[in-house]
């Protein structure tokens, strides 16, 4: 074995798992060796926070100081007050994120006088001493990768479980018998963090891994910055976790790289997000853009979603091509001469002089509507010669009367019109918009798609735009550019709400603190803040700016993406430097894909570089292994097999009723579910998940909601999914989350909606599946 002696789960020597009850008496721990390691890091956690605490006042005093100088002085000064206000405000904000689990670990290295401590940040003391590695920095990269076999300089690893700032045990793992006194031998402690990790209930939110990080997890989080890194695994093999502390590395190892350009983080839902939105702060970095597919285009979000094989049309990489046609298409040349009256005057605008000026306009290589310019200007030139000639040549070499002439053309009706018919400004929205509800237009430009995906497009002008249409409006935007009316009117339509939104703001500061003693209104307090203006930071700016490239992109669930999807990502990420996070037996819908080339579209033509993790934490072994049987029977075996960290009794329940009693039959599973938690973990800890089919999470809720003992677990403070006790949710919509039960509801209507979301469902408990049924459960599952 590795040294490690724990009251956990372990391991024999064979890998196999060892249960709790396993442990033998010889291993237990004196209560008094315990009680001394953990005083003994309690004293040094306390010079930590200490130090922690001064860090933040000063910090603090000089934010407040800066603050006070108020916006006065030259352009220069002014500059530099607000960096360094920025820097200050940045900072306090880093600081208070890491307060939780700031110190997790401690390595006893050969030769060393003294220990190194890790932590979530790197710390000196005020003689600049180092008190905490920042768990990134390679001087701590052996507390990840050490292992008995090539232990390098450690002799021992500490692990440190703490509450609040309060150290609560301890677990060391020996991993040089041969540089360890008996003194040291003596004092090894405690119950391993990873196990007592697994074993924690879940509180609705993701929490970090930084103290339980596996040596598999930490090659592929520190692995380097450029291409494609495709992040597989199954199951709870932590792909979001480690896809986290990558961006968390990545921040902190080429700081200077990507600080200006920030990262985007992709997931699949809203909901997920927010279940992730904590990791990241207390690894103390903020500057990351989060965002779905639905709210990729800024000042468009997606509010309903297609059928499936809608949006596999709609998905496709020829869509593009499709789009492309629609665009040119708005560059028309007039079939003849026409006539325009201007003022009286009778001009021609002729097609040659038409494909002129739309040469001259396309070597621009601007998009459609910046290109209008050019072309316009271009006619212009042609149309105010004729008029000039016809006039009698009146005004034609002098500046001042030319410049008449040429706003009589530019102004005429006729011009405008003849003008806006050759080259059509509009928008994104606009054109996708009329190509659905026309279908004489869709065919013209998608001579590629069949009549039957043709007929799948078609829709009435007015309808919500969906997941699927996010990635088409941001193709159509790149080749269209800015349309500058409707940029206008949006940009006055943002600025009236922001400043509405700042003079309530104003209100609630006079109402709240009795400011201005009735001589300042909200009005003008409102002004004085425009006017001091406030400081965006990197991941505010970028999430408005549809053209902002970031340094690098992580996407999670990435199985699910479609080509379209993949070249609007990369247009985001010229350097493709990119994390891929999924799992090919987890892709929803009915198309299965066989390799992630085919998934990654255009991004899989750059250099991809591909990491496998293979240890499910989450999962019980029990579960998993079922989970597996019944893809492998369904002919969807998993590409990468899954070895499940630890087993649990009873991980597994089945229970049968007929159709008319299923709705009682899940109230009580779920009532016993809940027992079942207030008793492992506590009253009112922990989480379930009752998975249903797709379409039938109302009837479901409702079913529950009609029992009193229920509702409260069913609702939350806020309406918040995450923060209920009990949430009813389809496959789809538990994707990437994990609870402590699963109520599994009808598995066979679930694999109606493919065998991806089947695994999806059986695959998110980290204690036990519970499967209620009344239709025949699906080949594999044990009889």
């Amino acid at each position: 074995m590795d040294g490690r002696v724990s009251t956990a789960h372990g391991q024999n020597d064979e890998g196999a798992r060892v249960p709790r009850e396993a442990i033998t008496p010889e291993q237990a721990v004196p209560a008094s060796t315990v009680e001394a390691a953990i005083a003994q890091e309690q004293q040094y956690l306390d010079v930590v926070y200490a130090r922690l605490d001064e860090l933040r006042a000063a910090y603090g005093q000089r934010l407040a100081q800066v603050r006070r100088g108020g916006p006065s002085g030259s352009p220069q000064n002014r500059s530099e007050r607000d960096a360094f206000a920025a820097h200050y405000e940045d900072t306090v904000a880093r600081l208070d994120h890491v307060e939780n689990r700031l110190v997790f670990g401690r390595l006893d290295l050969r030769g060393a006088s003294e220990p190194r401590y890790v932590g979530r940040i790197g710390m000196s003391d005020a003689e600049h001493d180092q008190l905490l590695v920042d768990w990134r920095a390679p001087s701590a990269q052996p507390f990840y990768q050490a292992t008995a076999a090539h232990p390098g300089d450690v002799v021992r690893r500490r692990h440190l479980m703490t509450r609040a700032r309060t150290v609560v045990g301890v677990e060391d793992e020996l991993l040089d018998h041969a540089h360890l006194d008996a003194e040291v031998a003596d004092g090894l402690t405690g119950e391993g963090a990873l196990f007592a990790a697994m074993s924690a209930a879940r509180e609705g939110r993701m929490s970090d891994i930084v103290a339980t990080i596996q040596a598999e997890q930490d090659a592929v989080i520190r692995s380097p910055l450029d291409g494609v890194l495709v992040v597989q695994g199954g199951p709870g093999t932590g792909k979001t976790a480690v896809a986290l502390h990558r961006a968390a590395y990545l921040l902190y190892a080429h700081r200077q790289r990507l600080e200006r350009s920030g990262v985007l983080l992709v997931g699949p839902s809203r909901v997920f997000l927010r279940y992730i939105e904590q990791v990241l702060p207390s690894l103390g970095e903020t500057d990351v853009v989060a965002t779905t597919m639905a709210e990729l285009l800024p000042g468009t979000t997606a509010t309903a979603a297609d059928r499936e094989e809608v949006a596999e049309v709609k998905g496709r990489a020829d869509m593009a091509k499709v789009l492309s046609r629609a665009v040119r298409a708005l560059q028309r040349v007039p079939a003849g001469v026409q006539e325009l009256d201007v003022e009286g005057v009778r001009l021609h605008l002729r097609p040659e002089d038409v494909r002129t000026a739309m040469a001259r306009a396309r070597r621009t290589g601007l998009p459609h509507n910046q290109a209008r310019e050019t072309f316009a200007l271009a006619m212009l030139d042609v149309l105010v010669r004729e008029y000039a000639v016809a006039r009698g040549g009146e005004g034609d070499d002098d500046p001042e009367d030319r410049a008449w002439l040429r706003e009589d053309v530019r102004t005429a009706r006729d011009v405008r019109r003849a003008v806006n018919l050759c080259w059509m400004p509009t928008t994104p929205h606009g054109l996708l918009e009329r190509l659905y509800a026309r279908p004489d237009l869709l065919a013209a430009h998608a001579r590629g798609l069949s009549t039957r995906d043709r007929e799948l497009l078609h829709r009435e002008k007015g309808s919500p735009w969906t997941v699927a249409d996010v990635p088409l409006l941001d193709e159509l935007a790149e080749l269209l550019g800015p349309h500058e009316q409707a940029e206008a009117a949006r940009a006055a339509a943002e600025a009236r709400l922001q400043a509405a939104e700042e003079v309530r703001y104003a209100q609630e500061a006079i109402t709240s603190q009795g400011l201005g003693m009735g001589m300042v209104t909200a009005e003008m307090l409102a002004e004085r803040f425009a006017a001091t203006g406030p400081r965006l930071t990197t991941a505010e700016r970028a999430a408005a700016d549809r053209t902002w490239t970031y340094g690098h992109v992580v996407v999670d669930e990435a199985q699910e993406l479609s080509p379209m999807a993949w070249r609007a990502l990369l247009r985001r990420c010229p350097s493709r430097s990119m994390t891929v996070v999924g799992d090919l037996a987890q892709r929803s819908g009915h198309r299965p894909a066989r390799s992630w080339a085919e998934v990654l579209g255009a991004a899989g033509s750059e250099h991809v570089r591909e990491a496998v993790l293979t240890v499910s934490y989450r999962t019980p072994a029990t579960v998993m292994d079922t989970a597996t049987e019944v893809m492998t029977a369904l002919g969807a075996e998993p590409s990468y097999p899954v070895r499940a960290a630890r087993d649990l009794p009873d991980a597994l329940a089945v229970t049968r009723a007929g159709q008319e009693d299923l709705p009682d039959a899940t109230v009580a599973v779920v009532r016993g579910e809940l027992s079942f938690l207030d008793a492992e973990v506590g009253a009112g800890a922990g989480r379930v998940a009752v998975i249903v089919p797709s379409g039938a999470e109302r009837t479901a809720r409702e079913a529950l909601l009609a029992h009193d003992d229920l509702r409260d677990a069913l609702t939350s403070g806020h309406g918040d999914l995450l923060g209920a006790r009990v949430a009813v949710v389809d496959a789809v919509q538990a994707k990437g989350l994990e609870y402590d039960v699963v109520v599994l509801l009808e598995p066979a209507a679930i694999l109606a909606s493919g065998a991806g979301d089947l695994y999806v469902a059986m695959t998110r408990p980290t204690r036990r599946l519970h499967v209620v049924h009344a239709e025949d459960l699906p080949e594999g599952f044990p009889a």
